[in-house]
């Protein structure tokens, strides 16, 4: 089979290896779709202790694709069976495992990030995502690509879950890249509003814009003074930095309202998540200040059952599309911030 496999630091390679063989409790996924995502980028450009070139790995966590093949001791699924899976394995026998949080285990690994992922038109899934559950077989109104954006759809939704959005909350979204525009569509279909997004790229506000109806769009300039005219001056009721930037989680504290509830959902490069923040904000506005990462077996679920019921479209997430030999040039867009969601198409 094809498979992107990295071996160091800034050295991904397209090759030829051997399909992957299963074991009895194990399925083998042929991969449909995966989509490239900031941690693959971190990943790629920053290295990983258990990445060389003796042990190369195969990237990517967000995919879908139908069962190529079944052990013989697995049940309730067949061979040919539409399914997303759901990355994050955890130990099973911890406190968080046994509480649903197989997510946030200490020994937890995940496809693309310790085991072979989805840059491969072949996938081994492990008995622990079986036993777990990661696997989901798809309704019919699911396509793969948008069964592969459940991924982070799912991690978003573990934010908004934090921020108990609510009907007629004002949201203020840091951020107008594939996370941020996930964010403001899962507010405004709580109905959320006003939903303010801002980023620094005028072209990425545009998008918003068209991808989210209801979303108030604005640029940095003249951040302060909308949240002040749209709340009245008191304030959204949620924020949420939809970035990697220490700036935004500083101001989001100050653009919360009494009672408020910050997410610092995007985390910050390693050296610089050190940030100076008005601890006095917090104590007075007795704001309830969260974060958030990766999303649970039911988080997961629950966003597919969203698309599939139409709750979120996500047309127009999928903003490039590439083959597995072209990889390194849907590295490179997403590397520069160029479009949403780039996807590599096997089917």
């Amino acid at each position: 089979m094809r498979a992107a496999r990295m071996f160091a630091q800034n050295d991904l390679r397209v090759q030829d290896m051997a399909v992957p063989r299963i074991a009895d409790d194990e399925i083998l996924l042929r991969t449909a779709s995966a989509f490239i995502c900031g941690t693959d980028m971190r990943i790629l450009q920053n290295g990983r202790d258990d990445i060389s070139p003796a042990s190369p790995r195969v990237l990517g966590h967000e995919l879908s694709g139908t069962v190529e093949r079944v052990g013989q001791a697995v049940r309730g699924l067949a061979q040919a069976a539409r399914v997303a899976v759901a990355p994050n394995m955890g130990c099973a026998v911890c406190d968080l495992c046994v509480s649903g949080h197989t997510h946030l285990c200490e020994n937890y690994q995940a496809l693309g990030i310790q085991l072979d992922g989805g840059f491969a038109e072949y996938v081994r899934i492990p008995a622990a995502a079986l036993r777990q559950g990661n696997v989901i077989e798809l309704p019919e109104e699911v396509s793969f690509e948008d069964a592969a954006i459940a991924e982070p759809l799912s991690c978003v939704y573990n934010g908004f879950e934090r921020c108990d959005i609510r009907l007629g909350d004002s949201v203020l979204v840091i951020g107008a890249g594939p996370i941020g525009i996930l964010h403001a569509k899962l507010a405004r279909a709580a109905g959320a509003a006003p939903v303010i997004v801002t980023d620094i790229k005028e072209e990425r506000l545009a998008v918003c814009r068209e991808l989210v109806d209801g979303a108030v769009t604005v640029g940095p300039a003249d951040l302060k003074d909308l949240v002040a005219t749209l709340t009245r001056g008191q304030g959204v009721g949620a924020c949420i930095t939809a970035c990697a930037s220490g700036e935004a989680q500083t101001l989001s504290l100050e653009l919360t309202a009494v009672n408020g509830k910050v997410c610092l959902f995007g985390g910050l490069p390693k050296g610089r998540s050190v940030v100076p923040l008005d601890t006095n904000l917090v104590h007075y506005k007795q704001l309830q200040v969260t974060g958030t990462t990766r999303a649970s077996i039911r988080q997961f679920r629950k966003v597919i059952h969203l698309i599939a019921q139409k709750v979120i479209a996500l047309d127009g997430m999928v903003t490039a599309r590439f083959s597995l030999d072209d990889i390194d040039q849907a590295m490179s867009l997403a590397a520069r911030g160029v479009g949403l969601k780039n996807g590599i198409a096997f089917a």
